[in-house]
C-alpha cells in the first residue's frame, strides 16, 4: 500500500479479529501534516478503497484504518501457493550481500557458543536466499597468529605424553581435548614421531593440523545442515598488508602513525575509545590487522551490504573495524555487525557436565548428537541472538508438546495423517472452493498464508525468532483445529483438506528456512 499512501504503512494484526485482518494507524501520523483529525483522514482513506478487489471493507473506527480480506483473495492466494509450493512467500531482491559468519579459529572443534552464531548466521542466509537477495556464505579462517603455533606445542605436548609415554608439563594456556588424538596420530604418518621433539619444527606441525581441525569443523557444520559458498584463510591476506596501510594513508595521512615501536590505527577519531595496535614491535601484525585487511578484501569485492555474526565478547572490536574501514574510504554503514550471546545448558534442572575429553566445553557434535540437529537449530534460533539463551537438554528429548520442535513437526505429520485417510483424490481437494469457511477455519486460513510477512520481516528485522515463534503459533492453531472440527467425513471435508494442504505448506516451508526437514510421519503418536 506504499503507492496508495506515498510512504511506508505499518500494518497490526488486531488482537480481536472482528476488527479485520489488518488495521494501520497511518491517519494519526498524517494528522499534523494534513491538518485535520485521525477520524476525517481515516474516513476519507477508507472511502478511496471502496473499488478494491482485496479487500471487502475498509472501515474507520476511531482513527484506524481495518481492513478485512476479500474470500476471493485469500482463496485465489491460496490455490496459487499450493500450485507455486517453490515459489511461495519468494520475491526479488537485487541487493548483493556477504555474510560472514562462524569463523571460528581451528584449533578446536566447535562449541555450543560457535553453534548458536552458526544456526543464526545459517537462517538468516535461507530467508536471505528465499526473498531473492545474491548473498554468499563466508567462512573467514583465522590460521596466523599466536593460536596457530599454540595448537603445534598442543598436539606435541599431547603425542609425548600419550604416544611416547613422556613426563610432559602443560602450560597454562593450551588446547586440549579428544580431538588432538587424531591429529597426533595423523602427524605420526605424516612426519614420524621426531616432530614432536622438536620444538623448531611446531610451527610445521600446526599449519599442516589445522586443515585436519578445519575438516572437524565443516563436518560438525554439515551435521547440522550448515555449509559455506566460499572460505578466505587470514593467513593470506597479509601480503596485501603494505598496499592496504598505502591506501588508509592516502584517504587520511593520519590513519596510521608509528609509536614505541608499534604502529598504530587512530581509531579513536573514529569513534573507538583508544587508538589501537596493528603492529607490534618486533613487527608481528596483530589480530586487527588481518581483519583491516580482510575487509578491504571485502569491500573490494563490490557487494551492496557486508554483515558479520560475530560472538557477543567482540562487541568492543566494532569499532575499531569500523574505523577501519571508513580510512580505507569506504561507507562504514554499508557493514552491519550482529552479535550472538552465549549459551547456557542445562540437563534435568542442573548445568551440563563438560566433557573432560572435550577439554572443558560442551561440543555442537556431542549435543547434535544428544537431541538431534533439528532441535539444536529450532532452539538456537527461538530468541534474539543477542540475548543470553538457556535450555534444558531433557525437555528437547521429551516426544510431546513441551518439545516446540516435536509440537511443530507433529502438526505437519497430522495433516499428512488427515489427508492420507481421506477417501478423496488430490484432485478433488484442489478443485474445492476455500470461499464460506467457518470463522475458525478462516482465521486459520489466514495465519497459514502469512508465511511470506513473516519471512520478510524476519530477516529485515534480523529476529530469526520470528520464525520460530510464527511456527509454534500456526502448530498450536492446527491442533486446536483438529480438536475442535471434524473433517474426515464432514459435509465440508473437500475444503478442510485444502485448508490443511495450505498450513502443511506454511509449516513445510518455514522449517525449511530453518535448515529442518518436515516430517510426513511421527514415530510416536502422542498428545501434542
Amino acid at each position: 500500500m506504499r503507492e496508495k499512501f506515498g510512504r511506508e504503512v505499518v500494518l497490526e494484526k488486531p488482537k480481536d479479529r472482528s476488527f479485520g485482518h489488518f488495521a494501520t494507524p497511518i491517519a494519526f501520523s498524517l494528522a499534523k501534516e494534513l491538518r485535520k483529525s485521525p477520524m476525517v483522514i481515516a474516513e476519507d482513506l477508507a472511502s478511496s478503497f471502496n473499488d478494491s478487489e482485496i479487500f471487502t471493507s475498509v472501515e474507520s473506527v476511531k482513527g484506524y484504518l481495518n481492513f478485512r480480506l476479500s474470500e476471493h483473495f485469500l482463496n485465489d492466494y491460496a490455490l496459487w501457493a499450493l500450485e507455486n509450493e517453490n515459489d511461495f512467500g519468494k520475491q526479488e531482491k537485487k541487493e548483493k550481500i556477504l555474510l560472514e559468519f562462524v569463523s571460528a579459529n581451528p584449533t578446536g572443534p566447535l562449541h555450543i557458543g560457535h553453534a548458536r552464531g552458526a544456526v543464526y548466521g545459517d537462517t538468516l542466509y535461507r530467508l536471505a536466499k528465499h526473498l531473492g537477495y545474491d548473498i554468499t556464505a563466508e567462512y573467514y579462517v583465522n590460521d596466523a597468529g599466536n593460536q596457530i603455533d599454540l595448537l603445534g606445542l598442543s598436539i606435541a605436548l599431547y603425542a609425548r605424553e600419550n604416544i611416547l609415554n613422556e613426563s610432559v608439563e602443560y602450560p597454562e594456556s593450551y588446547y586440549r581435548g579428544e580431538y588432538l588424538d587424531g591429529l597426533a596420530k595423523g602427524a605420526v604418518e605424516k612426519f614420524g614421531v621426531e616432530i614432536f621433539s622438536d620444538e623448531s619444527r611446531y610451527k610445521e606441525l600446526a599449519l599442516w593440523a589445522k586443515d585436519g581441525v578445519m575438516d572437524i569443523i565443516t563436518k560438525s557444520l554439515a551435521d547440522t545442515n550448515i555449509f559455506f559458498d566460499t572460505f578466505v584463510k587470514e593467513s593470506s591476506l597479509y601480503s596485501e598488508w603494505d598496499r592496504v596501510m598505502d591506501k588508509m594513508a592516502s584517504t587520511d595521512k593520519n590513519a596510521i602513525y608509528k609509536k614505541e615501536d608499534k604502529v598504530w590505527l587512530s581509531s579513536e577519531a573514529k569513534g573507538d575509545d583508544n587508538d589501537r595496535v596493528v603492529v607490534r614491535e618486533d613487527g608481528r601484525p596483530t589480530y586487527l590487522a588481518g581483519d583491516i585487511v580482510y575487509h578491504n578484501q571485502k569491500f573490494e569485492r563490490g557487494y551492496d551490504h557486508y554483515i558479520n555474526i560475530w560472538g557477543a565478547d567482540h562487541h568492543g572490536y566494532i569499532p575499531r573495524v569500523n574505523a577501519a574501514v571508513e580510512y580505507l574510504g569506504y561507507d562504514s554503514n554499508k557493514l552491519e555487525t550482529l552479535l550472538a550471546q552465549m549459551v547456557s545448558l542445562l540437563k534435568d534442572g542442573e548445568p551440563y557436565k563438560m566433557s573432560k575429553r572435550a577439554g572443558n566445553v560442551i561440543l555442537m557434535s556431542d549435543i547434535v548428537e544428544e537431541i538431534g540437529a533439528d532441535a539444536l537449530r529450532f532452539i538456537f534460533a527461538s530468541k534474539k541472538s543477542d540475548t543470553a539463551l538457556e535450555f534444558d537438554l531433557a525437555e528437547f528429548k521429551k516426544q510431546d508438546s513441551s518439545n516446540p520442535i516435536f509440537y511443530v513437526q507433529y502438526a505437519h505429520a497430522r495433516i499428512q495423517t488427515i489427508i492420507n485417510k481421506s477417501e478423496l483424490s488430490k484432485h478433488e481437494i484442489m478443485e474445492s472452493s476455500l470461499m464460506g469457511l467457518e470463522e475458525n477455519a478462516d482465521i486459520l486460513l489466514f495465519d497459514a498464508l502469512l508465511l511470506p510477512e513473516v519471512i520478510e520481516d524476519a530477516f529485515s528485522s534480523r529476529q530469526v525468532q520470528k520464525l520460530t515463534d510464527y511456527l509454534k503459533a500456526l502448530a498450536a492453531s492446527l491442533h486446536k483445529f483438529y480438536y475442535d472440527c471434524k473433517i474426515i467425513g464432514s459435509d465440508d471435508e473437500a475444503k478442510l483438506l485444502k485448508l490443511l494442504l495450505v498450513v502443511a505448506l506454511s509449516l513445510k516451508t518455514g522449517l525449511s528456512l530453518m535448515g529442518i526437514e518436515a516430517k510426513d510421519h511421527m514415530s510416536r503418536e502422542d498428545n501434542a
